[in-house]
């Protein structure tokens, strides 16, 4: 907010269209869409230039298909559009997930959505996935990516089978921009802190999700194409990782993939043991 002013969710989009952003990744979690769809009304853009993704929450998951349906029929109303580009699995719920995703396969069919997807998931779900009977395989899986949590084995396994990965946090909720490496970086390549972390994610192969509500740093984020990291620089920020911010994810991936279920605050079905870096 500018000043401590609070402004709307349209008013923000607003602004990122006018930017020069296409692509508004939303979740039914966020609660976010009927405002997007004010914002994608009044900038009269045409729908085939945008590219419109959401997410799929735990608690509709976990009723199953029919609520499935039912929740995607609200997102599209809400964006005022016939059609999603991309649909994605918000978190993988134990026993609920795989069911969930077959759901989006026949959504896909009767063109509802264009592309499925997945977030949150640990190699070992995304396996469960394929050993399970899925006919396509996700085409992303959003994972918070940065240089302070850089999975490296996890991500190869992924983009090793095809599997484009989507960074959220790629600027680390604004949490790390006085990090003195990062300092040192942005000082030497005469960049902001958070074009120097927006370019190691695109260096990466990765798909960069800037987030901001002010309106400058919207076209600062995105300014990320005209230079470029050594590979030294990038091997600096890849050692940005450490054991305990691991451990950070596994602890907020065990506790969030029953969020909101009747299984919440408990350890059912729960994957003890997954691929953590």
């Amino acid at each position: 907010t500018d000043a401590g002013v609070e402004r709307t969710a349209s008013e923000c989009v607003l602004d990122a269209l006018d930017c020069g952003y296409r692509f508004l990744e939303c979740a039914e979690f966020y609660g976010n869409e009927a405002e997007i769809g004010k914002a994608i009304q009044a900038s009269k853009l045409p729908r085939d230039q945008l590219f419109l993704c959401s997410k799929v929450w735990t608690t509709t998951i976990e009723k199953g298909p029919h609520a499935i349906r039912a929740q995607l029929q609200k997102t599209l109303t809400d964006l005022g559009t016939d059609y999603l580009d991309l649909y994605l699995i918000h978190w993988p719920v134990p026993n609920k997930h795989v069911q969930a995703y077959k759901t989006l396969e026949l959504l896909q069919k009767e063109g509802k959505i264009k592309g499925i997807g997945v977030s949150n998931y640990a190699l070992e779900d995304y396996l469960e996935l394929k050993h399970n009977g899925v006919q396509l395989l996700p085409l992303v899986n959003q994972i918070e990516i940065n240089p302070f949590l850089y999975r490296k084995n996890t991500i190869d396994a992924f983009q090793k089978d095809g599997v484009v990965l989507q960074s959220y946090r790629s600027l680390r909720d604004g949490k790390a921009m006085d990090h003195p490496t990062l300092q040192e970086l942005a000082q030497r390549y005469d960049k902001s802190v958070a074009q120097i972390l927006g370019r190691w994610c695109v260096q990466k192969g990765f798909v960069y999700m800037p987030k901001s509500v002010q309106k400058d740093r919207m076209v600062q984020n995105g300014l990320v194409f005209d230079f470029v990291l050594t590979e030294e620089d990038m091997d600096t920020l890849d050692a940005l990782t450490t054991p305990e911010n691991i451990q950070n994810f596994v602890q907020l991936y065990r506790k969030c993939v029953n969020r909101d279920t009747t299984q919440d605050g408990t350890m059912e079905g729960v994957k003890m043991e997954i691929t953590e870096d």
